[in-house]
């Protein structure tokens, strides 16, 4: 074990998997001389060659089709796009084609590629750089998405997507990179549809995705001190979705808050809630279930108004408080 950030987790997986298995090649934009929009690739042009560390021009849509295609054929192409935003310009690759080809060809063909991208708010960035559009592709059929929160799960995610038969999108959250954790010096994997219980507690389940878990637990520190103990569910995989881990965790509280940064209408956290509110569970809650998620407005790129568009701590706690006020009064 060594303590490393989440980018060097990232890089240091992009190196294991180029090193054992031939047929893993990078392509993006800037990835080769640049390093990278965030530096994920530095040195890796140098030491496996232009051949399997491709920059490429600036077409999201032709990077994508490549990766498609090469992925169709054998190879195991991990893409960079640099912003999530840019997903867009790529979904007809990614949502007509590597999600469908698998079930249309009968099985015949497999497309093993994965697609890195960096979303999220909080550098000022601005509404074309600083989206959470995860769920959109979480509601394709033929599409894993995951969504590790920090360098531990980054690290074996990211091999476990390399070695996936199955297009998988990888989001990393741009505030992440910096942050440090102890990781595994060699290769190891994480399964896609494990759930991580990042804190344990016995009155209210909170459930948050990529950047949130961190000040989910933030909150829950604040929370404890006025004696409320709530846990921390960190689902890793929003496709896969590891639903037991939920439900075993509100079946003890009795309480669920569900926390994502991606704007709240329409968002993942509703499918979360879904989840406990179609299961066996939902007659025995102790307080409706709440979402907190981004507004519904482009993300601004003055300092302030970023910080009022999505979740912050003090949201948390006070939804919270909330959920744990709910039904006083002996209705419940």
């Amino acid at each position: 074990m060594k303590e490393i950030t989440y980018l060097e987790a990232i890089h240091e997986a992009l190196d294991e998997a180029l090193s054992n298995d031939e047929k893993v090649y990078l392509l993006g934009e800037d990835i080769g001389v640049y390093g990278g929009g965030f530096g994920a690739t530095k040195g890796l042009l140098e030491k496996y060659g232009a051949g399997r560390i491709r920059s490429t021009p600036i077409s999201e849509s032709a990077i994508t089709g490549v990766a498609v295609g090469s992925a169709m054929t054998g190879m195991r192409p991990i893409m960079e796009l640099q912003f999530s935003d840019f997903v867009t310009i790529a979904m007809d690759q990614l949502v007509n084609q590597a999600a469908k080809i698998h079930y249309m060809y009968g099985g015949s063909t497999k497309v093993p590629l994965v697609m890195r991208t960096a979303a999220g708010s909080g550098t000022g960035a601005a509404a074309q750089h600083s989206q959470s559009l995860e769920n959109w592709l979480a509601h394709v059929p033929g599409l894993k998405v995951v969504q590790p929160s920090c360098a531990y799960d980054a690290k074996g995610l990211l091999h476990a997507a390399v070695e996936d038969n199955n297009p998988v999108m990888f989001y990393e959250h741009k505030l992440l990179y910096p942050l440090k954790e102890e990781v595994p010096e060699s290769k190891f994997l994480i399964p896609l549809g494990v759930a991580a219980v990042k804190r344990a507690g016995s009155d209210l389940t909170i459930v948050a995705t990529g950047i949130m878990v961190h000040k989910a637990i933030a909150a829950a520190e604040i929370l404890a001190q006025s004696g409320i103990e709530a846990e921390i569910i960190d689902p890793r995989t929003l496709v896969p979705l590891d639903e037991d881990t939920i439900l075993r965790s509100v079946a003890k509280t009795r309480r669920l808050l569900v926390v994502t940064e991606a704007v709240k209408r329409s968002g993942f956290g509703g499918e979360i809630a879904a989840v406990v509110a179609e299961s066996d569970l939902s007659m025995q809650l102790l307080a409706p279930i709440m979402r907190l998620g981004g507004k519904a407005i482009p993300i601004p790129c003055q300092q302030d108004l970023e910080y009022a568009a999505v979740p912050q701590i003090e949201d948390i706690v006070k939804s919270a408080m909330k959920q744990m006020d709910a039904f006083k009064g002996g209705l419940v």
